[in-house]
C-alpha cells in the first residue's frame, strides 16, 4: 500500500534535483548541421570553463569530439556571436573551419591535424572578429562578417578569407567584399556565383526594427558591384535571404506585422507572400546566422513557425500549402539546416529535454542525436506547465507560462498557497517558451512556483506586440509582470505575500525597476541587470549602444526620461532585499551597473548580497559559478519568503536584517 505524501511547507520540500544536476543536465546544444552522412553540432562544456566544442555522431553511433580542448568554437561578433563554424569538402572527406574564442581568429582543422590560422593576427587581441561563415562560390574562400576594432572605432564588412592559409601571414589576402553599413548579416552568394545577397542596417535601428535586403553583381575576379535594395527599410525587418533561383530570393519580412516568408524577384516587382499567417516564421536576430527555414532538394521549404508554441512544417512555395510534421517538440532552436534530404534542428518541449534531432521530412520520422543530458530526467518532479493569457493594464493581453509546484512525495499544508517567482527573460526583444528546464524544476520541485512572462515587447506575437515596449521600457514590462502574477494570486494559486522576481540582463532591469516602482514583491534577484541608462549606453558594446533609443528615447532629447526610468534613481523606494549576481568580465552590462545599485542599497541600509564571478561574461558558463548562483538564489528566497530549503548553503546578506 502506497503511503500518503508528507505535508511539508512550500519551499522546504525535499527534492532530488540539485544545482549540480541542473548544470549537468543543462548542456547547451546549438548550430546543428548535416555533414556528409553525419550530424554535427556545438555544445558547451561547463566543467571546462564553459568551452564550446564541435561534435559529430559517427556511423557507428559514437559521439566524436571534432574540436578538442583547449579550442573553443565561439564568436564575439556583436558580443553575442552566432554561426562560427562550417565544414569544407576535401579529398579526405571534410575539414573544419571555426572561430576560436580566445583570439577570435578563424582556423582550419584537418582530420587528425592541429588547427592552423586562416586570418591574420590583429594588432590587439580579439580586435578582429568573425561570424556568419559560408563557403564562397568557387570553394576556395570563406565569406563572412568581420567586425574590426581600431582606435575606438568599430567597422564591419563582408569579407573573403582564402582557405589556403595565405592570409595568416599576408593580411592583404583578405578581400573586403561589402562595407558601408553599421551592420551586415546573411552573406548569400548565388549558386552560379554571379550575385551576392545580404542584409544590412544602421544605427539606431536594431535588426527587429528595420533592415534592408541588398543584392549586387559579382564580377569574375570576385569584386562585388554596387548594391540594389530589394526589400526593407526603417519600418520593415527583413531576415534570412536564400536564393530561390538565379533571379529570385526567398526572404522573411514582417511587412504584414508578422515575420512571414516571401519571394522577391530581382526585377523590382512586389514581393509575394508565400503563406501569410498571423504567426512568426522567424525570431529576433540576436546571433548571426540564425536560420528558421531551409530549402529542401525537392524545392519545398522546411519552416519553423508559431506563436507561444512552434511547429516544424513543410511549405510548398508554389501553392502556399503548409503541412506540419508530427513531432513531439513545441519549440526549436535558432538554426534549421538541411542536406537537401534531411533536417538537423534542436528541439524541446515541456516534457522533453532539449536535443539535436535528425528529421526525415518525407515521413516525419526523427531520431534524437544528442540530448542536453545523459541522465534520466526525473519526470515526476517536473512542474505542471501551461501557457496563459491574462488581461493587463488598459485591457491589453499578456502572455505567460506557468510552472506550478510538483513533487510526488509531499504536499503543502492545507490552506497554504505556494510562493511564486516571476521570471523575466532578457532581451528585452526576446521570448520564453514552455520547455523542460531543470533550473525551473529546481524551484518547483521544492514547492516554489515560477511564472515566466512574455511581457509586451517580447517576440513570438507579432510586430505590434513587440512595439508595445517602444519608449516604454521600465513601464510596460513592469506592469505586465505584475498583471501576470497577480492573476495567479486572484485565482488562489499563489501567495500574494510571498512573491519574488528574477531576471538576467534586460530581465535584471525589469527586476530592479519592479522593486523600485511597486510593492508587489518580497525579494528580487538580478543577474547582470541594467540599473541606470546614461552610463550604460556609454559603456555597453556597439551592437546595443543605440538600442535604448527605441526602448526609452534618443539622447539628449529624452535625458530626463533616462534618469526617471532608471531603478538607480528610485532606490529609496526599495522595501525588500536584493540579490545581485554579476560576471566580472561582462562588457554588455558591465559590473559598474550592479555596483552602483549595491552602493545605493548600502546607503539606504537595505539588505543585499552581491556575488561577483571572476572569468564570467554575459551569462554564466562555468559549472562552479552556475551552481553557486542557483544555490544562493534559493537560500535568498528561503530567507525572504519564510521557508528553510534543506541542504542548501546559507547565503549571508549584508546591510541589514536577513529576515523578510
Amino acid at each position: 500500500m502506497l503511503s500518503a505524501p508528507a505535508t511539508v511547507p512550500y519551499g522546504a520540500w525535499p527534492s532530488p534535483i540539485t544545482a549540480a544536476d541542473v548544470v549537468r543536465a543543462g548542456r547547451r546544444l546549438s548550430l546543428p548541421a548535416i555533414v556528409g552522412a553525419e550530424p554535427w553540432w556545438i555544445e558547451d562544456r561547463p566543467h571546462e570553463s564553459g568551452r564550446y566544442a564541435v561534435l559529430r555522431r559517427a556511423a557507428d553511433g559514437s559521439i566524436v569530439e571534432v574540436l578538442p580542448a583547449p579550442w573553443n568554437a565561439r564568436s564575439r561578433v556583436h558580443e553575442y556571436g552566432g554561426s562560427c563554424w562550417l565544414t569544407v569538402p576535401s579529398d579526405d572527406g571534410y575539414f573544419l573551419v571555426f572561430c576560436h574564442f580566445d583570439d577570435q581568429r578563424i582556423y582550419r582543422l584537418e582530420p587528425g591535424g592541429s588547427p592552423a590560422p586562416l586570418t591574420p593576427a590583429p594588432p590587439t587581441p580579439s580586435a578582429d572578429r568573425y561570424a556568419d561563415l559560408v563557403l564562397g562560390p568557387d570553394g576556395t574562400e570563406i565569406w563572412c562578417v568581420r567586425e574590426s576594432y581600431r582606435d575606438d572605432k568599430v567597422t564591419r564588412h563582408l569579407i573573403a578569407v582564402p582557405l589556403d592559409g595565405s592570409a595568416a601571414a599576408e593580411p592583404d589576402r583578405v578581400r573586403e567584399l561589402v562595407g558601408g553599413s553599421d551592420f551586415l548579416a546573411f552573406p548569400r552568394p548565388s549558386a552560379d556565383g554571379r550575385r551576392l545577397a545580404w542584409i544590412a542596417w544602421d544605427h539606431p535601428q536594431m535588426p527587429w526594427d528595420g533592415t534592408e535586403l541588398r543584392v549586387a553583381d559579382v564580377s569574375a575576379d570576385g569584386t562585388v558591384g554596387r548594391p540594389r535594395v530589394l526589400l526593407g527599410g526603417q519600418q520593415e525587418s527583413v531576415l534570412q535571404p536564400e536564393w530561390a533561383g538565379p533571379d529570385s530570393l526567398y526572404v522573411i519580412s514582417d511587412r504584414s506585422g508578422w515575420w512571414n516568408l516571401h519571394r522577391v524577384g530581382l526585377d523590382g516587382a512586389a514581393p509575394e507572400a508565400l503563406c501569410p499567417r498571423e504567426e512568426e516564421f522567424a525570431g529576433a536576430l540576436w546571433t548571426l546566422g540564425q536560420t528558421s527555414y531551409a530549402v529542401l532538394g525537392d524545392g519545398r521549404l522546411a519552416v519553423v513557425h508559431g506563436t507561444d508554441e512552434e511547429r516544424l512544417g513543410l511549405l510548398d512555395p508554389a501553392t502556399g500549402a503548409l503541412r506540419d510534421l508530427d513531432l513531439p517538440c513545441t519549440t526549436y532552436g535558432s538554426t534549421l539546416s538541411t542536406d537537401g534530404r534531411r533536417l538537423a534542428v534542436v528541439g524541446a518541449a515541456a516534457d522533453r529535454p532539449t536535443a539535436v534531432l535528425l528529421v526525415d521530412p518525407s515521413d516525419g520520422s526523427f531520431e534524437e542525436v544528442r540530448r542536453a543530458t545523459d541522465e534520466a530526467v526525473p519526470t515526476d518532479y517536473l512542474p505542471a506547465t501551461r501557457t496563459v493569457t491574462v488581461p493587463g493594464v488598459g485591457g491589453r493581453e499578456v502572455h505567460a507560462i506557468v510552472f506550478a509546484p510538483r513533487n510526488p512525495d509531499v504536499v503543502g499544508p492545507e490552506g497554504e498557497r505556494p510562493p511564486y517567482v516571476v521570471s523575466v527573460h532578457g532581451g528585452p526583444t526576446a521570448g520564453s517558451a514552455a520547455t523542460l528546464d531543470l533550473a525551473v524544476a529546481y524551484f518547483t520541485s521544492r514547492g516554489i512556483g515560477v511564472i515566466d512572462v512574455n511581457y509586451g515587447g517580447s517576440t513570438g506575437f507579432g510586430r505590434a506586440y513587440r512595439e508595445r515596449l517602444r519608449e516604454q521600457w521600465g513601464v510596460v514590462d513592469v506592469e505586465d509582470c505584475v498583471s501576470a502574477v497577480q492573476g495567479l494570486v486572484a485565482a488562489g494559486e499563489a501567495d500574494g505575500e510571498r512573491l519574488a522576481i528574477r531576471g538576467g540582463s534586460a530581465g535584471g532591469w525589469t527586476t530592479l525597476a519592479s522593486l523600485t516602482s511597486t510593492d508587489v514583491y518580497a525579494a528580487g534577484a538580478s543577474y547582470f541587470g541594467v540599473a541606470e541608462l546614461e552610463h550604460f549606453v556609454a559603456d555597453t558594446h556597439d551592437f546595443e549602444s543605440r538600442y535604448v533609443d527605441g526602448l526609452v528615447g534618443p539622447l539628449p532629447e529624452t535625458r530626463d526620461r533616462y534618469v526617471e526610468r532608471a531603478p538607480l534613481s528610485h532606490v529609496d523606494q526599495v522595501s525588500c532585499p536584493v540579490l545581485l549576481l554579476q560576471g566580472a568580465e561582462d562588457v554588455i552590462v558591465p559590473p559598474s551597473q550592479a555596483e552602483m545599485f549595491r552602493d545605493a542599497l548600502v546607503r539606504r541600509g537595505i539588505p543585499y548580497a552581491y556575488l561577483l564571478f571572476p572569468g564570467e561574461q554575459h551569462g554564466f558558463r562555468r559549472a562552479e559559478n552556475r551552481i553557486t548562483a542557483l544555490e544562493s538564489e534559493l537560500s535568498f528566497y528561503g530567507q525572504m519568503l519564510g521557508f528553510d530549503p534543506p541542504g542548501i548553503p546559507r547565503l549571508e546578506l549584508q546591510g541589514g536584517t536577513s529576515s523578510g
